[in-house]
């Protein structure tokens, strides 16, 4: 995948209706990365039974925001945050992705997120969503996925059980309508 334009960054993938695997099964995920080596990003549409200040408790942190949700990123590495943001800062690990949204792992971020100097808009996940090299194209290939373009006002602004439908009607479509079978005419 050495073309940009095939590049799924900064998209949504959607989860067809038929997805039985229960790590996706109705979940919209953000599109971190994703190049010939695979893709890796993070649902942004399942809450945890925990909030931010179970987190800073463990971290030994205080502060601000302590009611803030925390998401199931993906399956992968569930025990380390993964922090969606904008705008862009000076974290000691951040990738950025589109513009000001960025992904940041380092534990700076959630300490100025604490104090109120952290990002504006903040995501917080715990574990990510990961795909090998050519996995993402075969499972949309075989009718797993569906993708449109990000949007950060439903990224960041929409409560998270509007994000799926938000999702979905950004493609166009009526889901009832899908068949989870692929063909040729």
């Amino acid at each position: 995948m050495s073309n940009e334009a095939t590049s799924l960054q900064h998209h949504f993938l959607i989860a067809m209706p038929h997805m039985q695997d229960p790590n996706f099964s109705g979940t919209v995920t953000y599109i971190c990365d994703h190049n010939e080596h695979g893709a890796l990003g993070v649902v942004i549409n399942r809450p945890l039974d925990i909030t931010l200040a179970e987190i800073f408790d463990q971290l030994e942190m205080t502060g601000d925001h302590r009611d803030d949700v925390v998401f199931a990123g993906g399956p992968v590495q569930v025990d380390r945050g993964f922090v969606l943001h904008k705008p862009a800062g000076d974290w000691q690990a951040t990738m950025p992705i589109q513009d000001e949204v960025c992904l940041t792992t380092s534990k700076d971020i959630l300490r100025a997120y604490a104090r109120d100097e952290g990002p504006e808009d903040c995501l917080i996940a715990l574990g990510y969503s990961g795909w090998g090299a050519g996995q993402l194209e075969q499972e949309i290939m075989a009718n797993c996925w569906l993708t449109c373009p990000a949007d950060e006002n439903i990224l960041f602004h929409m409560p998270f059980s509007e994000r799926f439908d938000a999702a979905v009607a950004k493609v166009g479509i009526d889901l009832s309508n899908l068949s989870q079978f692929t063909g040729h005419a």
